[in-house]
């Protein structure tokens, strides 16, 4: 049984994921320890998705929405 509720859910993550198509994240590596010599580095991790996967969410929310509505008449 799916209802109204993760049918919007699902809608809202769709929009969402075709409005932002990815993030990026950055950790500190060190580089270089020689006692108390020490370098570090800031290393950018970029992940990304496909806008196909938003548009997906976003057409199966619809469709949930639609079918759970028809459902309760």
């Amino acid at each position: 049984m799916l209802s109204k509720t993760s049918g919007i859910f699902f809608i809202v993550i769709g929009i969402l994921l075709i409005a932002y198509t990815g993030f990026n994240y950055v950790t500190t590596e060190k580089v270089v320890d020689l006692g108390p010599l020490q370098i570090s580095q800031e290393k950018n991790h970029p992940v990304q998705w496909s806008p196909v996967i938003g548009v997906l969410l976003l057409a199966g929310g619809i469709i949930i929405f639609i079918v759970s509505k028809k459902n309760r008449t």
